[in-house]
């Protein structure tokens, strides 16, 4: 639901996207690699460069240990993290220090808000020199419901805390949006207008904390939203220039341009252009 480099690029981001993500790099001619970091992923519609599963797999855990899915998954992640120095720096090591790593992650909000796991996997990379970005998706049906996107906002406030990592917050699917002017008031959320839609919507007695939830949104100033249509081809260019400034990705290389300088034996070269 959410995603490095000397400069590595890393992202932690959900497998719908990921899989759209992969084809418009593909067809822009950009590579990527992709990791997989869901232990209960069952298929992909990309190519795994490296995969959790290969570590540890949510069925096995369930089967063999008889946790159910939410305790397996935790227990999963968490043997992730005391497998950071081994397994996945074996895994990491081969990668150039330009590429571009994209991390697949369950979707599970209490792994990024709840428990320091996924925090304390981004913390190693970073101490390894990777840089990190964190991309946190919201369904854009949210909108629909001023209570829902309320609670949108403040779990993304909550995982931008945990992580404290450079955060974009996406309002994905905005494809199946058929008025796309009723979302604009989302993007960049205004404390009265949410104020004003929670209390017509709440009962009386919860307009001090109305005012309040308003209010953590106006004042940090921190939650706003990216729209992504799965359908245009901009819409993820203009994403990935985002991701792109917040992990300062290409910063580093060698400006390339076409070598104008001219022929020794080239008198009429004119770099000006001539007057007459």
């Amino acid at each position: 639901m959410l995603r490095v480099a000397c400069s590595n690029p890393f992202l932690m981001l959900p497998s719908t996207y990921c899989s759209s993500l992969y084809d418009h790099c593909e067809t822009m001619g950009r590579t990527i690699h992709l990791v997989n970091l869901n232990p209960a992923a069952e298929r992909f519609n990309y190519p795994v460069d490296t995969d959790i599963r290969e570590l540890i797999s949510l069925d096995d855990v369930m089967e063999e240990l008889g946790m159910g899915p939410n305790g397996g998954l935790i227990y999963c992640m968490e043997h992730l993290e005391d497998s950071l120095d081994d397994w996945l720096h074996e895994q990491l090591e081969n990668y150039l220090d330009d590429d571009y790593l994209v991390f697949d992650c369950p979707g599970q909000i209490e792994l990024f808000t709840h428990v320091p796991v996924l925090r304390n996997f981004v913390e190693h990379l970073k101490r390894k020199n990777f840089n990190v970005c964190a991309l946190y998706l919201l369904d854009s049906q949210f909108v629909s419901d001023v209570t829902k996107y309320t609670s949108g906002c403040m779990a993304s406030l909550s995982a931008m805390i945990q992580l404290e990592l450079p955060h974009i917050n996406i309002l994905s699917k905005m494809d199946l949006v058929s008025n796309k002017k009723d979302v604009e008031e989302y993007l960049d959320p205004n404390a009265q207008v949410l104020l004003s839609q929670l209390n017509r919507q709440m009962a009386p007695q919860f307009g001090k904390l109305n005012k309040c939830l308003a209010e953590l949104v106006d004042d940090y100033n921190m939650v706003n939203f990216i729209p992504l249509d799965l359908r245009k081809e901009s819409s993820y260019t203009y994403v990935l220039s985002y991701i792109d400034n917040c992990i300062q990705y290409g910063e580093d290389a060698d400006v390339k341009v076409r070598d104008l300088d001219p022929e020794e034996d080239d008198s009429s070269f004119d770099p000006i252009g001539s007057a007459n």
